[in-house]
């Protein structure tokens, strides 16, 4: 079974000939017992490699792989590091399907390019940031609005080293979702502390993210 179309590997081609410096895609696993959607979200990275030689994959097991486990803070699988020379604190828990998987390709494209893309008023507010940031975006696949927020958190991790932002894939993880009460996506999450939902512009998530410090 393939999970990218052949017209879209040839459009995703297209955008990949804009990449810069080689990427790493670092998944970590496990048993499938353990879980569900590791098969699924290992294809899909595996195909989604084989359309760039700027993308490197590497596959982690939960289990096993304690010291990267620990290093990279894994909380859940399955789970997606995107990185180039160190952590950017780039996460994906759960499959980046449907609306996500642009997500997936956008955070591949500015982490390659070594540009955010965001405002320069943003970046020099991030700068500001000066203990840890841990956002949390709770998304579906479904949800069309979803990404907005992905990105924006994923773009502010790219800025600021103090920053840690998660895709959340709130059907794959159910219990996780009950514990954070969420009922529509995208809900974010702040440090524990600062609760929204829906898809703010730019400067508003910027302000949320702000408050903490």
């Amino acid at each position: 079974m393939s999970y990218i179309s052949d017209e879209d590997s040839k459009e995703i081609k297209k955008m990949f000939e804009s990449l810069k410096d080689k990427i790493r895609i670092r998944i970590f696993r496990d048993e499938e017992e353990n879980c569900q959607y590791c098969k699924e979200t290992i294809a899909l990275i595996s195909e989604l490699s084989m359309l760039s030689d700027k993308i490197e994959m590497e596959i982690l097991n939960f289990s096993s792989d304690k010291e990267m486990v620990e290093k990279y803070s894994i909380e859940r699988v399955p789970a997606i590091v995107l990185e180039k020379d160190t952590d950017l604190g780039i996460r994906y828990y759960g499959v980046p399907a449907g609306y996500e998987f642009a997500s997936l390709l956008g955070d591949i494209i500015d982490i390659s390019k070594g540009d955010s893309g965001l405002s320069e008023k943003t970046k020099e507010e991030l700068k500001k940031i000066n203990v840890p940031v841990h956002i949390k975006v709770f998304v579906t696949p479904s949800c069309p609005y979803c990404p907005s927020a992905v990105r924006l958190a994923h773009k502010m991790a790219i800025e600021n080293e103090y920053i840690r932002a998660d895709m959340i894939e709130s059907t794959e993880f159910q219990e996780l979702s009950i514990n954070y009460n969420v009922y529509s996506v995208p809900k974010v999450v702040i440090n524990e502390k600062i609760q929204f939902e829906g898809a703010l512009p730019e400067p508003s998530f910027l302000k949320k993210v702000l408050e903490v410090i």
